[in-house]
């Protein structure tokens, strides 16, 4: 027997949840067959088997939080798919008679191995009160080998299911609240009313929900934020992007879209304030004298934020294409981990989705973000006497006010707005 384990993903990733298994047991799998998708905090990582045989037992159910070095399944490097089941039906087809008279007898004295995986699929789904109880694996493992009757846990999992940590919290408690199963019970039930009817839904967290609402508030806890904003006129973009789109194509293959302008801005206005390009690593400041651009973009997992490297030696198709890549293999979940490392400044676009204005959250350990929003025509006043109706767009600066003062904040806005309005001049400086 071998044992398949999570293996070592990235130095700041210690665990993982068990998304889907792309092999069940009893399943043949060779050396390097994907058995595993595996959902960490940043993308999800498919696991491969570094053994060729059966899989014999999954040590861990979807949904499952498994730590790397954990083994996660069984494989028998002896057996063959489906080779071990006539064994086991063979003596049931030899001595019917003998079952007949004894059946009970039998059962007790030496358990056939397809009667022992039915005993273990009844205790996954059925208790002996009637109830059903659903178990991981492991939990169902652990809870034979301490002798504790399922439906005796306290359940912490929203959905009812026993995880081997509710095992070994049971093992551990006092014998006055195993003496009292039937309390536990009533939870479930009691909650049955509400989801029954539909007006309570309860839906557990993904990995990278729970990680993205942890780092959130993390920053908000730890960064001194600051948000100031200011508007730009987007006339002058609008206007080169009609005439230049269609040779630009037909060039680079590429669309030529508002998100190249703004990067290469973004980089203009971070040589001229390098503070919002920098970091804090305890006492000290670290400059950033490259500029790797992160990209913020929305999945049906959540925000991921992949990142444009070394933006600023990058021509606008370039950009473009990277950008284009990145979102295309974030909402494909392909992205790798070197995809989201190391970003030095953020760009986010709630303007995409129709948000006029907003207070982008930081994302650690970078001191600066950039909300774009929507574009919207609206009247301007042109000078004291002239009002004329403009495409204009809200810019909101989110800053670590820690190293980097209003000062510079509002400095860093003021230079993005005249590089946006000039867009000559971007292309004139590269």
């Amino acid at each position: 027997m071998a044992e398949v384990k999570v293996p070592e993903l990235a130095e700041s990733i210690s665990e993982g949840t068990v998304a889907q298994w792309l092999k069940q047991a009893g399943e043949h799998v060779e050396k390097g067959d994907y058995i595993l998708e595996l959902e960490t905090d940043k993308v999800n990582v498919e696991i491969i088997s570094d053994h060729s045989g059966t899989i014999k037992e999954l040590l861990a159910e979807e949904g499952d939080t498994v730590q790397v070095g954990q083994a996660i399944a069984v494989v028998d490097e002896s057996g063959t798919a489906g080779g071990a089941a006539p064994q086991a039906e063979a003596p049931k087809q030899a001595e019917p008679a003998q079952q007949e008279k004894a059946p009970k007898a039998a059962e007790k004295a030496a358990p056939a191995p397809s009667d022992t995986k039915q005993a273990e699929a009844k205790e996954e789904v059925e208790n002996s009160n009637g109830q059903k109880t659903i178990a991981s694996p492991a939990a169902r493992k652990l809870a034979r080998e301490k002798g504790i009757d399922l439906s005796e846990i306290a359940v912490t999992d929203p959905l009812g299911r026993v995880r081997k940590q509710d095992v070994e919290a049971a093992s551990k408690a006092p014998a006055q609240q195993k003496a009292a199963p039937s309390a536990q019970p009533a939870k479930p039930a009691a909650a049955a009313p509400a989801g029954e009817d539909g007006r309570v839904e309860v839906i557990k967290m993904s990995r990278r929900r729970q990680t993205i609402a942890k780092r959130l508030v993390e920053v908000q806890q730890t960064a001194a934020m600051l948000t100031t904003f200011n508007e730009v006129d987007m006339t002058a973009i609008m206007e080169l992007r009609k005439r230049r789109k269609d040779g630009f194509f037909k060039q680079h293959e590429v669309k030529l879209g508002f998100m190249s302008f703004f990067t290469k801005a973004v980089i203009g206005a971070l040589k001229k304030y390098p503070l919002l390009n920098a970091e804090i690593q305890g006492t000290e400041i670290v400059k950033k004298n490259f500029y790797d651009i992160g990209v913020a973009v929305s999945t049906e997992e959540g925000l991921v934020v992949p990142v444009v490297r070394d933006a600023d030696r990058k021509g606008f198709a370039d950009i473009e294409r990277s950008i284009g890549d990145l979102a295309v293999k974030a909402r494909n979940n392909k992205l790798a981990l070197s995809d989201l490392q190391g970003g030095t400044f953020t760009i986010t676009n709630g303007g995409t989705f129709g948000s006029l204005l907003s207070t982008p959250i930081l994302n650690a350990p970078q001191v600066g973000i950039l909300g774009m929003h929507k574009i919207q025509v609206r009247p301007v006043a042109i000078d004291n006497e002239k009002m004329e109706n403009r495409p204009m767009m809200y810019l909101a600066l989110s800053y670590d006010h820690r190293i980097v003062d209003g000062k510079e904040a509002v400095g860093f806005l003021v230079t993005l707005k005249a590089l946006l309005e000039d867009p000559e001049q971007l292309l004139l400086e590269g």
